[in-house]
């Protein structure tokens, strides 16, 4: 699959890409910051995206409103655990980092069935 990691900590975005790869997927594009993640999320191709919620203090939910438009299945990671995502945006699977390969490769599998 070809992911979109949207993830504003480097060793964070090291490591999941990392992750992404031993699951034998690419990412395809990488984003730390809300526009940029809008700009991706409208134009690149991709088969699925990963989420952090909060991107230097502004929230991702517009990046999953784009992606949910475009019907890309994505998923939320986020250190503060679910009551970070509000609704409606709760009903998306969401990750809590530090993210594990067991969990992420479930992510995946789920989105690509």
């Amino acid at each position: 699959m070809r992911i979109l990691l949207v993830e504003d900590e480097v060793m964070i975005a090291i490591h999941m890409e990392d992750l992404v790869a031993d699951l034998g997927h690419e990412v395809t594009a990488t984003a730390s910051r809300l526009p940029e993640a809008l700009e991706l999320a409208e134009r690149c191709d991709f088969d699925f995206a990963i989420l952090d919620v909060n991107l230097g203090g502004a929230m991702s939910f517009p990046v999953a409103d784009v992606l949910a438009h475009r019907g890309v299945p994505f998923v939320f990671a986020t250190g503060y655990g679910s009551s970070a995502v509000l609704p409606p945006y709760n009903k998306q699977m969401i990750m809590r980092k530090p993210i594990g390969r067991r969990e992420l490769n479930r992510a995946i599998s789920l989105a690509a069935a």
